[in-house]
C-alpha cells in the first residue's frame, strides 16, 4: 500500500468555506489537485493508495482527514473541494469518524499521524529537492510519502521528521505538490510496488 500525507499550514480546518474560492480557503486548491493525482486515474481510481490531508488552518486545527477510494464512495474530480467540506464539516470531538466509506477525519497532529505510520513498519519519504534521486532509492511495499502546500513544511518539523525518514527526490527542478504526486506513483507504477 502506498499512501500520501500532504500537509499544509494554512488549509482550512472547517467545512465552512466557499468551493469557488479554494485559494482563500488556505489554498485548498494545491490539496485538491494533489489529491486527484493521487488516488485518480483515466478511466478509474488507485485503490492501492491511502491520501492523508492534515491540515494546520483555522479556526480549529490540527485536522486529519484519511481517504481511500472505495467502490461504495462516489467521487468525481470536479467534487473533491465539496466532498472535502462535507468530511470537515461532519469531524466529531474526540473522535475518528467514517464520515462516509473510506472517508476519515480526527484532531490529530502532523507527528502523530507519522509517529503511527513509523511504528507500523512504514517505510517514510519526505520529498525534498535536495533527497536521493527516487529512481536510486530503496523503495519497500508498505511505503509513505510527506510533501507540503507552496509554503513547504515548517523547519522544525522536517528536521525532527529527518530523524525518522528519507529525503527523496523526483528532479532538480521545483514541481507543483500535484505533480511530485505523479511523478512519485508513476516511479512506483513502474516498479510494481
Amino acid at each position: 500500500m502506498r499512501e500520501f500525507v500532504y500537509f499544509s499550514q494554512s488549509a482550512r480546518t472547517s467545512g465552512n468555506f466557499d468551493a469557488n474560492k479554494l485559494m482563500e480557503a488556505g489554498r485548498m486548491d494545491i490539496a485538491i489537485h494533489s489529491f486527484i493525482q493521487g488516488v485518480f486515474l483515466s478511466h478509474g481510481f488507485r485503490k492501492d493508495a491511502i491520501f492523508h490531508f492534515i491540515f494546520y488552518g483555522q479556526p480549529d486545527p490540527p485536522k486529519h482527514i484519511q481517504i481511500q477510494i472505495t467502490d461504495e464512495l462516489e467521487i468525481s474530480k470536479k467534487d473533491v473541494g465539496n466532498l472535502i467540506k462535507k468530511i470537515l464539516y461532519k469531524y466529531k470531538q474526540g473522535k475518528k469518524t467514517e464520515v462516509m466509506p473510506g472517508c476519515w477525519i480526527e484532531k490529530k497532529n502532523f507527528f502523530e499521524i507519522i509517529g503511527e505510520m513509523n511504528k507500523e513498519g512504514k517505510q517514510i519519504f519526505i520529498l525534498d529537492k535536495k533527497g536521493e534521486d527516487i529512481r536510486k532509492a530503496k523503495i519497500k511495499n508498505d511505503c509513505v510519502f510527506i510533501l507540503g502546500d507552496h509554503e513547504g513544511l515548517p523547519k522544525k518539523e522536517l528536521k525532527r521528521l529527518k530523524e525518522i525518514a528519507t529525503s527523496v527526490s523526483v528532479g532538480n527542478k521545483m514541481y507543483f505538490a500535484s505533480q511530485t504526486v505523479a511523478v512519485v506513483n508513476n516511479e512506483l507504477d513502474y516498479r510494481g510496488i
